[in-house]
């Protein structure tokens, strides 16, 4: 070997490698560095942004094949596939592209319309839909980042309304006021509701999971009891669970007239409230603490933190943003009268929604838009036949595809991340010494 010591080589066994190229002689061929360019391609694809975007992506692939198994035609033409296979590819391709029409025409755009106000009510019924699934999700990951499992939004809703219907529908007071004092009501609701949950919590250690499936009961039965019962929510002459209709002066003004009746102003209230979590959470000195806790409750204690009081401040919060969900409901979507399921299943959505936004607030709210859009839209599939349970199984897909990257990225051939490296790794280093 020329240009080398003599037993050179032997005396760079053992050596760490970050000392081989230091060496005389070509005893060492480092590998390059990867181009900066692909470095960035990796880090892209491992993004939190494009495993969301992919997860959508393929959760609407396996919708499309949902949309074309349920489709008449498709199960007509594929009785002869063998025969005339063109048949059922076309019915396919009729069925899916027929169904996602639907869907953006029901939720972003209806181009067949012949006026532009109509064309665009599709986008603006979706923003109306999002924003108490925005509200709630956003109460729900807020919880999550203090390293609580909220699932008792729909109690905090459903108190949230008890709240504004037993205590200011009959107050008559102007609508600045009126609608002020109704909404703050059904905020003041919902955060006593998630509060007691957190007090209880703190002081005996109790998990919030089955406190709050707990609650969720008691709000329940509690609202339907109420709805019941003459002289105190039940409307007045008539026998059926349902309460007064809301106020007039409760109501929210719509944001653009009456052509757009479920875009009103409480979607840019819900806009205040993102700009607020986001503030508390990201750059607030309590919202510093909650992301602590959120990381490490015992080593936040130790820092000096009180973590019962975080949890208390927490469930607050998450309790107060489900009565402004509730109140988007009873002011602006529902105000003819609301009945013990006027929560309509925001409660429980809004796990998904907090979850597929990555407990981040304008992660939430992007992802309530989406939810949104799903549910408007899926009123014009269902009337070209398509069955809407295929929009839920579409969003539990989302959420799916989101709580388990490596499925995705197998899936996609994305690259693993770091730490998925060091797992396999660890795990191959396991494997080897059960083997020897």
């Amino acid at each position: 070997m020329s240009g080398a010591t003599p037993g050179a080589e032997d005396s760079t066994k053992g050596l760490p490698p970050e000392q081989l190229p230091h060496l005389t002689g070509p005893l060492v061929d480092p590998q390059p560095a990867p181009p900066r360019v692909n470095a960035f391609l990796t880090d892209l694809l491992r993004g939190n942004a494009v495993m969301t975007i992919l997860a959508i992506v393929l959760s609407m692939i396996v919708g499309g094949v949902l949309i074309a198994f349920t489709n008449e035609d498709v199960q007509a033409a594929s009785a002869y596939f063998f025969a005339r296979p063109g048949d059922t590819v076309v019915a396919v391709w009729n069925a899916v592209v027929g169904g996602y029409d639907a869907l953006l025409r029901g939720a972003v755009f209806n181009y067949r319309a012949d006026d532009f106000a109509t064309q665009i009510r599709p986008l603006t019924n979706s923003l109306g839909t999002a924003a108490p699934l925005i509200a709630a999700g956003l109460g729900v990951a807020l919880a999550f980042r203090v390293g609580l499992f909220n699932i008792g939004a729909r109690g905090q809703m459903l108190v949230g309304v008890i709240f504004a219907a037993l205590f200011t529908y009959n107050l008559g007071l102007p609508m600045w006021l009126q609608l002020s004092v109704t909404l703050m009501a059904g905020i003041l609701g919902g955060a006593i509701w998630g509060g007691i949950v957190g007090l209880i919590k703190a002081r005996t250690g109790a998990h919030e999971v089955i406190l709050t499936i707990m609650f969720n009961y008691v709000a329940y039965y509690l609202l339907l009891w109420m709805i019941r019962t003459p002289g105190l929510l039940q409307r007045p002459g008539t026998n059926q669970p349902i309460s007064a209709a809301t106020p007039e002066a409760a109501q929210f003004p719509t944001l653009f007239g009456e052509g757009f009746p479920l875009l009103d102003w409480g979607f840019v209230i819900v806009i205040a409230a993102t700009v607020f979590v986001w503030w508390l959470v990201e750059r607030s000195a309590l919202g510093l603490r909650m992301r602590a806790v959120g990381e490490n409750p015992h080593a936040a204690r130790a820092a000096g933190i009180s973590v019962q009081r975080i949890y208390v401040y927490a469930m607050l919060f998450a309790g107060g943003l489900a009565g402004l969900a509730a109140m988007n409901q009873i002011q602006g979507a529902v105000t003819t009268g609301f009945t013990a399921n006027i929560d309509a299943g925001i409660g429980f959505d809004a796990i998904t929604v907090a979850l597929l936004g990555r407990s981040r607030a304008w992660g939430t709210f992007a992802a309530g838009i989406l939810f949104g859009a799903l549910k408007a839209g899926s009123f014009s599939m269902q009337a070209q036949g398509i069955p809407v349970d295929i929009v839920l199984v579409v969003q539990s897909l989302i959420v799916l595809f989101i709580a388990a990257p490596p499925l995705l990225r197998a899936i996609f051939f994305l690259p693993k991340t770091q730490e998925e490296k060091a797992a396999a790794a660890r795990a191959k280093s396991a494997k080897k010494a059960v083997t020897a």
